[in-house]
């Protein structure tokens, strides 16, 4: 599954493989254009939502379904797959808008950082996100990775706009060199 995960949890989350049934939760949020302004494929109609659900249910996913434990409700899904180089993942995240400002998003990306790192053994792992978006970049700051660039005019969007964008990394040596660990 995305990066071999197949099942984590954390104090408020459950992160799992998508279903062919979840379709309908993924369109409620990747419908929002607020919510996916800032992706680079943009909003998803109910087709799209279910092939997105469809596909990351399928052998090869590269994301997965966040799902708020108390409620059971899909939250949103977390990207998480192989990235250029040997031994990198690259995260990133989507989160609907009821869910936002919840910390949701860090909590995810800790878990899946943790899992990168001490159970894939990876060597590093990326995120991008646009200047503008500074929800994105907070998030990125707050796991402890490092801006190592800001691209300019770097991501062409479907509407033809070209965007600049924030890479962020953290190295496993970074993570493991913490003084208390970042899981859970």
């Amino acid at each position: 599954m995305a990066g071999k995960v197949t099942h984590l949890e954390t104090q408020r989350l459950t992160l799992r493989r998508f279903t062919a049934s979840d379709g309908p939760a993924v369109h409620l949020y990747m419908g929002d254009p607020l919510v996916t302004r800032w992706l680079p494929k943009g909003r998803l109609d109910k087709a799209g939502a279910q092939t997105f659900a469809d596909k990351n249910a399928g052998r090869r996913p590269r994301a997965i379904a966040v799902v708020e434990r108390a409620s059971g409700e899909l939250v949103g899904h977390m990207d998480f797959h192989p990235w250029l180089g040997r031994g990198t993942r690259e995260i990133g995240w989507a989160i609907g808008r009821p869910y936002q400002r919840r910390g949701y998003a860090t909590e995810a990306a800790r878990a899946l950082l943790a899992h990168a790192f001490e159970t894939l053994r990876c060597h590093r792992v990326v995120a991008t996100c646009q200047p503008e978006n500074v929800a994105s970049w907070r998030v990125m700051d707050k796991l402890g990775m490092r801006r190592e660039a800001h691209f300019r005019q770097h991501l062409l969007r479907d509407t033809g706009e070209w965007w600049d964008e924030y890479f962020y990394a953290l190295l496993a040596e970074e993570y493991f060199g913490r003084a208390a660990p970042i899981s859970g």
